[in-house]
C-alpha cells in the first residue's frame, strides 16, 4: 500500500510540513508613522512660537525699560574727589534728565588722580567727562591715543578749550589748566560736548 504526502512516518512521529521558504520574510505593509505636514501646519506653528516671544519683548522694551542704559548716582565719586583736593572738581549743571550718567569713579595712581564721568547724551551717544591732574603729556596720549589739536573751540565760557582728534571717530574738546587737565571726549556731535563742556561749574 502507498504511502501518501503527510502520512504519519513509519517512527509514528507526525510528519513536519515545512512552511514555504519566502514566508515571513516579505515586510509588512508600512504604516504612516507620521502625518505629512503641509507648510500651512508650520507656518502656523511657528506663529505660535513667535507671537508669544514678540509680546514679551514689547513688554519688556515699552514698559520695563529694556534698552535703556544703567543710570549711575554720580555724586559719591565728585564727593571723593573733592575730598581728595588734588585738583579743583567742576561737575556739570542743568544738563537735564536726557543725560543719562552711567558710570562714575575717581581714581588716584603714581602719576596722579582722574575723575571720570561718563553720559549717554540726549542723542543716544557717548560723552565722557575727564578731570585730572595727571600731567598732560601723560594723560592727552592715554586718554585720545593719537589726538591731535584742531585749533580753539571758541566756548562760551571765555575759557581756552581745544578742539582734539581721539580714537576712531571720537572727538574732543581739552581744557589745559597749571593744576589740571580736562578732556570732555565721546562718539557723540560737537554740539553735545560743546554743551557739556559749558555745562561745567
Amino acid at each position: 500500500m502507498s504511502s501518501q504526502a503527510g502520512s504519519t512516518p513509519p517512527d509514528g512521529q507526525p510528519a513536519l510540513v515545512e512552511a514555504p521558504a519566502d514566508a515571513g520574510e516579505r515586510p509588512a505593509p508600512p504604516g504612516k508613522a507620521r502625518s505629512e505636514r503641509s507648510p500651512k501646519d508650520m507656518v502656523l506653528s511657528l506663529l505660535v512660537l513667535l507671537v508669544p516671544i514678540a509680546l514679551l519683548i514689547a513688554f519688556y522694551r515699552g514698559f520695563l525699560g529694556g534698552d535703556a542704559p544703567v543710570t549711575v548716582d554720580p555724586a559719591p565719586a565728585l564727593e571723593q574727589a573733592r575730598s581728595a583736593n588734588a585738583f579743583p572738581v567742576s561737575q556739570p549743571n542743568g544738563l537735564g534728565d536726557d543725560w543719562r550718567t552711567v558710570n562714575a569713579r575717581y581714581q588716584t595712581g603714581a602719576d596722579g588722580a582722574t575723575l571720570r564721568i561718563g553720559y549717554v547724551t540726549p542723542e543716544g551717544r557717548g560723552a565722557q567727562l575727564v578731570e585730572s591732574n595727571v600731567p598732560a603729556e601723560k594723560l592727552l596720549p592715554a586718554e585720545l591715543t593719537d589726538g591731535q589739536p584742531q585749533g580753539p573751540a571758541d566756548l562760551p565760557d571765555g575759557l581756552s578749550w581745544q578742539r582734539y582728534t581721539a580714537r576712531g571717530n571720537e572727538q574732543a574738546l581739552v581744557l589745559l589748566e597749571p593744576n589740571r587737565t580736562v578732556i570732555v571726549v565721546g562718539d557723540a556731535k560737537e554740539t553735545e560736548l560743546r554743551r557739556l563742556a559749558t555745562s561745567l561749574r
